[in-house]
């Protein structure tokens, strides 16, 4: 079976400098990772990475055993569409109420017409969708409610849902939990992985929380500097390891995630 993603000597370059350097990884399907590390570690980059939105300086990057670099854009995005975004800042419309928000979640795979009028303008049938996976992720009642007047835990449940909605392989999520509170965090990571299980998706998500990432995530990914420092289960990562992680003297400043 071909991996979910993989990485062969992948990097990520800017004019500031190398946010990630060359890196191999192999992601099985429906694994559930972890990756931790330090702000300007090459987190971001790495999912970025695993998700097309970048392409590598160096080095080539398979995605259910398709290399990204022989797509043309059309292939990309129909790739892109079978993988849901989970964004730390939630990433929706405000002024849309949520169950616009999780339809929104296939305006990749519409034309552009049909997918406006797919979120202004909803089928039945994708109401009915949009209200399970909000009854699913813990707040049914709010399907109609605009999602500006949501706290930010609900906009999070919310924008898991919409990536749901999209039916997709894997689940990247970018600091899923950094603006919640440390209850309704682990409640939202628990969430995830409980989906994420039932429906057989990967699920990656870069966490700050190492507490968090060692009780809910069987495999954890440390970076460091744009460098994997470690790749095991989180019992085999010493706390000496994750102290050496966060060490402050030597890490870059103003580096890009």
């Amino acid at each position: 079976m071909d991996a979910a993603f993989e990485l062969r000597a992948a990097s990520v370059s800017y004019d500031a400098g190398r946010a990630l350097e060359p890196t191999d990884l192999v992601i099985r399907p429906g694994e559930a990772l972890a990756v931790v590390g330090p702000s300007g570690s090459g987190k971001t980059s790495l999912l970025r990475l695993l998700n097309g939105v970048l392409a590598p300086s160096e080095g080539q990057v398979f995605v259910g055993g398709q290399d990204l670099s022989n797509l043309d854009r059309s292939g990309l995005r129909d790739l892109q569409a079978h993988i849901g975004f989970v964004h730390q800042d939630h990433a929706l419309v405000p002024i849309l109420r949520a169950g616009q928000n999780v339809i929104a979640g296939t305006l990749g795979q519409r034309g552009f017409l049909s997918g406006v009028r797919s979120v202004f303008w909803p089928r039945s049938e994708d109401l009915q969708r949009a209200h399970a996976l909000l009854e699913r992720v813990g707040i049914g009642d709010k399907l109609f409610q605009r999602t500006d007047t949501l706290s930010g835990g609900q906009q999070q449940r919310v924008a898991i849902a919409r990536a749901l909605f999209q039916e997709p392989n894997a689940i990247l999520a970018d600091e899923p939990v950094a603006s919640v509170d440390p209850a309704r965090g682990r409640a939202l990571l628990q969430l995830m992985s409980a989906l994420a299980e039932e429906r057989r998706l990967t699920l990656v998500a870069s966490l700050h929380d190492l507490e968090l990432a060692r009780e809910l995530f069987p495999r954890l990914v440390g970076l460091r500097q744009g460098r994997v420092v470690f790749d095991a289960a989180p019992v085999d990562v010493s706390e000496e390891a994750f102290a050496d992680l966060y060490r402050l003297e030597g890490l870059r400043g103003g580096a890009v995630g």
